[in-house]
């Protein structure tokens, strides 16, 4: 099966949460920000969250690092409440339609110093998903800026195809790097304060740079789809969410929501970075 990488533009007459300004915005840059999902009191607790989960996972795995919580949205209640909340979704809608399928969640957490890089890539050009129509949601979870290396987006690409890229010279989190990107323009920075959001299309071209303050940067990434997605790898289909809406594509399957937190056994990497 041959992957659709092309842009759809969004189409929507009657958006509930965006303006129609905003739905032009998007269609034209590919992103949109920031947006707020939790109050200075939530914030905490997705905090602290995470840091449980990170103390967790460690206690199984010594040598997990701070990436290695991908993929748990459909084992850990906490995670499974970020990828549903409503005000999210309501952002979500206006971009893809009424039925909403979360298929993957990913932490990035770059510590103090980190010196890895996340080469400039576009995400639909490593996923075995056709056609191209996920909005990805980057919440923030501590603040991000330009210098603890928040995300940065380069406007207009998503709606260029696949661009062209090769094996990165330098170490990095990704093995694609798109070449010759100063012809692409000015990059925009993904600054959010903790408890905002943006939202993306999954062939705009980003990525980020070490983190050389001294402080942290972790955001949680969300990936959303309407159900005309299909997984051309079938085990990318097996762990989502119905987030609102209806499904009858067959090859998505939707476990029972999660009553806990279960970080036992090894998840499917997803490829992504942020």
């Amino acid at each position: 099966m041959q992957i659709d990488l092309s842009f759809q533009p969004v189409h929507n007459p009657n958006p509930q949460r965006l303006m129609p300004d905003q739905i032009a915005f998007y269609n034209e840059h590919g992103y949109l920000k920031p947006f707020r999902a939790y109050d200075a009191a939530a914030v905490a607790r997705n905090r602290a969250y995470f840091d449980y989960l990170l103390a967790e996972l460690r206690v199984q795995n010594p040598n997990a690092d701070t990436y290695a919580i991908n993929g748990y949205h459909t084992r850990c209640k906490g995670i499974h409440d970020m990828v549903t909340n409503p005000v999210i979704l309501d952002h979500v809608q206006d971009l893809i339609g009424p039925d909403i399928i979360a298929w993957g969640t990913h932490f990035f957490c770059k510590l103090p110093g980190d010196p890895k890089h996340v080469h400039w890539h576009q995400d639909a050009s490593y996923w075995p998903l056709s056609p191209a129509r996920t909005v990805t949601v980057w919440l923030a979870i501590d603040d991000a800026d330009l210098e603890n290396a928040c995300m940065q987006f380069l406007p207009g690409t998503h709606r260029l195809g696949q661009l062209e890229y090769q094996k990165p010279d330098t170490p990095g989190v990704l093995w694609q790097e798109i070449t010759h990107i100063e012809k692409y323009g000015q990059p925009v920075a993904d600054e959010l304060k903790a408890g905002e959001f943006s939202l993306h299309a999954d062939m705009l071209a980003h990525g980020s740079g070490p983190n050389h303050s001294h402080r942290r940067r972790c955001g949680l990434t969300i990936r959303y789809c309407p159900p005309c997605v299909e997984p051309v790898d079938r085990s990318w289909g097996r762990q989502a969410i119905l987030c609102r809406g209806r499904c009858d594509n067959p090859h998505w399957h939707f476990p029972p929501p999660p009553t806990g937190e279960d970080l036992s056994g090894a998840r499917p990497k997803q490829i992504g970075g942020n």
